[in-house]
């Protein structure tokens, strides 16, 4: 039996991505892409509805987020999705389902301008193949 496990969003940033690195040395990115979906309810009318999604990237593809990617930009993200738990400090147990990105494409760069890369992939040659992020403590994280 075949599992899939793949998230793609056309969104723009809502915030500049928060860079860091784990207690084990690895580059974090953590930043949030809004969506939109618009539709005509029964009586005619035009509603709309914007989702907030929290995107995760690790290692050079944290790195590239982090120079590039700027609140306000139109991005492709493409990822998995991964729901992690904690506990509060009032002992609550706390869900946050988020994307891990594997491939971001800024959309709004005008063609031919300095300044980067358009698209980032975490299957580039820098980063590992194996995993997307490796095994990380959920105290390790920084935010």
């Amino acid at each position: 039996m075949m599992n899939l496990n793949k998230a793609m969003l056309i969104g723009n940033v809502t915030r500049d991505p928060d860079v860091r690195t784990t207690a084990g040395g690895q580059q974090v990115a953590l930043f949030s892409v809004a969506t939109n979906r618009s539709w005509t309810d029964p009586s005619g009318q035009k509603k709309e509805q914007v989702e907030f999604h929290s995107i995760v990237a690790w290692r050079k593809l944290a790195e590239i987020i982090g120079q590039y990617v700027k609140k306000g930009g139109k991005i492709f993200v493409e990822g998995r999705l991964q729901t992690r738990s904690w506990d509060d400090p009032s002992g609550v147990k706390k869900y946050r389902t988020e994307i891990v990105a594997e491939n971001v494409i800024m959309l709004d760069r005008k063609p031919g301008t300095a300044g980067g890369p358009p698209a980032a992939d975490a299957t580039t040659p820098e980063a590992p193949t194996t995993p997307a992020e490796p095994e990380v403590n959920v105290d390790d994280i920084p935010f």
